[in-house]
């Protein structure tokens, strides 16, 4: 099933005071070295090519000579800023930046080098978008993964996810070490289909998600992460918000029909949901407080909560959501009503 009505370019929300105040109160809030806008004064753009020589989604980011090593340093600082709380690191430079201006937030991916052993990281410079804060704290509230990430006005830091995309390794998951446990990945889709329902995160097709393959004594793990959380609570349709129905996402959906059954599929989906009941139960008041502040913003048209409420409505036999008035509203009352169940 195609959702080709899925907004390739979804508006970016503004951080609402109230979102503001949350995510200060919980250590989310920082003043970086460099700003968003700061880096849109580059001097030119080349062609991002991967390992295997194909071009990328990516652009090479090309700044003058004369500010190039004054931002770096910048830059550098802002790493430490992230992962160390601002503390400095020895030995770290800027091996590059690259920018996407096919994503939402058009971010920056900044290549932070560690001089005495090549090894390098990752990290993210975004636009602010209320729907990708909300995405980024109900993934760290309600996945089994801690996100990483501070907000400074209008500029987004992120961490890097490690994995690699979920089309890229689904066309040869042996070519990402060890043996195929197409068993163990089928186990891994479902319960990553349930969280992303549960929590109300769209727009999951293949590429917006990675595959970290870990290896455990004799036998190979998998771990799928949403990386594009844009989507958070913002379509009117249900479907949208299970990755099982995009054709992206078919390989995944027709290697699970051959290996695990449907009875065996409802187990996991019921481990993850017994799961879920458990983060909510330690999220406590985090967690109520930030759908309290989700309840009165604004992340979505009216015309989006209104379909969504008639389709939650149907599906839970619960006429009670179409009285909700915001996404957040409507996301508080279905995962009471999904991990009741």
């Amino acid at each position: 099933m195609s959702f080709n009505a899925i907004g390739r370019k979804k508006p970016l929300y503004k951080v609402s005071p109230a979102l503001t105040e949350y995510l200060r109160r919980h250590g989310r809030v920082a003043s970086s070295p460099v700003a968003y806008s700061e880096l849109l004064r580059y001097d030119g753009l080349m062609p991002h090519h991967g390992a295997d020589g194909k071009a990328t989604l990516w652009s090479t980011v090309l700044f003058r000579p004369a500010d190039q090593a004054e931002l770096y340093q910048r830059l550098v600082e802002t790493y430490q800023l992230l992962i160390a709380g601002g503390k400095p690191i020895e030995h770290l430079q800027v091996a590059g930046v690259d920018l996407c201006p096919y994503g939402n937030s058009q971010p920056f991916r900044v290549k932070i080098l560690n001089r005495l052993n090549d090894n390098h990281d990752y990290y993210y410079i975004k636009r602010t978008d209320a729907s990708r804060v909300y995405g980024l704290e109900l993934e760290h509230l309600l996945s089994p993964y801690r996100m990483n990430y501070l907000l400074n006005c209008e500029t987004l830091l992120e961490e890097h996810i490690i994995g690699v995309p979920g089309d890229s390794f689904i066309t040869d998951p042996t070519r990402y070490g060890g043996g195929m446990n197409a068993v163990r990945l089928c186990k891994e889709f479902v319960k990553f289909n349930e969280r992303c329902f549960v929590r109300l995160l769209g727009d999951m097709r293949a590429y917006n998600f990675v595959v970290d393959v870990i290896h455990d004594l004799d036998q190979v793990q998998y771990r799928l992460r949403a990386i594009d959380l844009d989507q958070q609570s913002y379509e009117g349709r249900v479907r949208i918000y299970l990755p099982q129905f995009y054709k992206e996402n078919l390989p995944y959906v027709r290697l699970a029909q051959e290996v695990i059954g449907p009875e065996t599929a409802l187990q996991y989906r019921n481990e993850e949901r017994s799961l879920l009941r458990r983060r909510t139960t330690l999220a406590g008041d985090t967690l109520d407080d930030l759908l309290s502040v989700m309840a009165g913003d604004e992340i979505a048209p009216q015309e989006h909560v209104s379909q969504l409420g008639q389709e939650l409505a149907a599906h839970h036999s619960d006429e009670g959501f179409t009285d909700c008035t915001s996404m957040g509203t409507l996301l508080a009352r279905h995962v009471r009503a999904c991990l009741s169940e």
